[in-house]
């Protein structure tokens, strides 16, 4: 036999574990918001359990209205938490009436039409609505995809609230599934909860720990001073494109950009102004690319930008382009502001590149020399053809 006032007692010690599980990671990722609203929401769900115990001990229906207002507001902040888990806008006002509406049916339906059936169905309203509001973001795939833990949320949700409809279909059938009634049946209901609500939490700490996953993923393959994709992005990036050539045969582009005389500047103004120059031209040139092309930084000042199904006069119009921007942008400046002038090598992936990055890189690196040959703040295109005059040969010609 199931005693109701021990599981509602191990219902009060579990959720008051979640709660400091949630304050540890709340003090240990302060901005990590969502945790915050979980850990007051194991703190709430308990405080109100324990309250609603007390009607065991105490003639008043206070300590079960309180105990049902403590729930009812653990359910709204379980919700708004995962709103802010996504950064999406919390509907206050959908939360705040489903629980307004819900408490008063409750203290309606206790304390001036004494009638269990429509309590119950009060308060199941309360606890559902909050928690149906917020299920259509865990079954949203993000970025493309949903995480494990927002799937087995999803499910214990969706279980939860088939629950409570279960209690409260039993209810209106004549059943009392009450904890006024403190039967079997209730005990078995709550032991559910009980078991459901803690996999809840375990579902979120695992959407958290993917996200964490996710983040030091993301930061692998960034550069820390421009926010633009570091090398290891770059070569996953052309190994992905090279193999996507070979199979369909359509060619892609390659540019490989130096910023001229930069060694010059860091020695005159200092690394901080050389660094504020490559955040500057991040800028710039990203305004200059399209939906879709990578830029990369792949070490000191040099760049690359990978330009996805585009041909070789394709890759030399956008490397005019940023070209452009550049020159004007110099031309503008006045005082201690610093001009920034690059060259920039295009190459085109062809059969001979194979699956093979770095052959890629190597014609666009020889069209970059060629570039700074010429005079340097300029661009010149990979030509794989042999010149017809004895004289040393050049890897690239000028783009006319």
């Amino acid at each position: 036999m199931l005693n109701v006032p021990t599981l509602w007692m191990v219902f009060v010690v579990n959720f008051s574990a979640l709660g400091l599980t949630w304050a540890y990671v709340t003090y240990s990722y302060p901005r990590f918001e969502a945790a915050r609203f979980w850990m007051a929401s194991a703190f709430v769900g308990a405080a109100g359990a324990m309250t609603a115990l007390v009607r065991l001990f105490v003639d008043s229906p206070l300590p079960l209205l309180l105990g049902a207002a403590g729930i009812i507001t653990a359910s709204c902040l379980t919700a708004v938490g995962i709103h802010r888990f996504y950064d999406r806008p919390v509907p206050w006002r959908a939360m705040a009436a489903a629980g307004i509406v819900s408490l008063a049916g409750v203290v309606f339906f206790k304390v001036a039409y004494d009638h269990m059936q429509l309590r119950m169905i009060a308060y199941t309203l309360g606890q559902a609505v909050p928690l149906l509001l917020a299920l259509r973001l865990l079954l949203s795939p993000q970025e493309g995809r949903v995480s494990p833990g927002a799937w087995l949320s999803s499910i214990v949700i969706i279980t939860i609230i088939a629950i409570f409809v279960a209690r409260a279909v039993g209810n209106l059938l004549g059943g009392d599934f009450s904890s006024v009634a403190g039967g079997q049946a209730h005990a078995v209901m709550v032991l559910g909860l009980l078991f459901l609500s803690m996999t809840l939490n375990f579902g979120f700490l695992l959407m958290a720990m993917d996200r964490l996953r996710n983040e030091v993923a993301d930061l692998a393959l960034l550069d820390d001073l421009t926010g633009v994709a570091n090398r290891r992005h770059l070569l996953q990036r052309l190994s992905e494109e090279c193999a996507r050539s070979e199979r369909s045969g359509e060619p892609f582009s390659l540019l490989v950009i130096d910023l001229d005389g930069f060694k010059t500047i860091n020695d005159t103004h200092g690394h901080a102004a050389g660094d504020a120059c490559l955040q500057h031209f991040t800028l710039m040139a990203q305004t200059r690319l399209r939906p879709g092309d990578m830029l990369a930084r792949t070490g000191g000042d040099e760049f690359c930008v990978v330009l996805p199904s585009s041909s070789m006069r394709e890759g030399a119009l956008i490397a005019r382009r940023v070209l452009e921007v550049c020159r004007r942008d110099a031309a503008g400046c006045s005082g201690n502001d610093i001009p920034i002038a690059i060259s920039i090598g295009v190459a085109e992936w062809d059969r001979g590149v194979g699956q093979f990055p770095d052959r890629l890189i190597a014609h666009a690196d020889h069209a970059l020399y060629a570039a700074k040959k010429n005079g340097k703040n300029d661009f010149a295109v990979y030509d794989p053809a042999p010149p017809l005059a004895p004289e040393p040969v050049e890897a690239a010609r000028k783009f006319a």
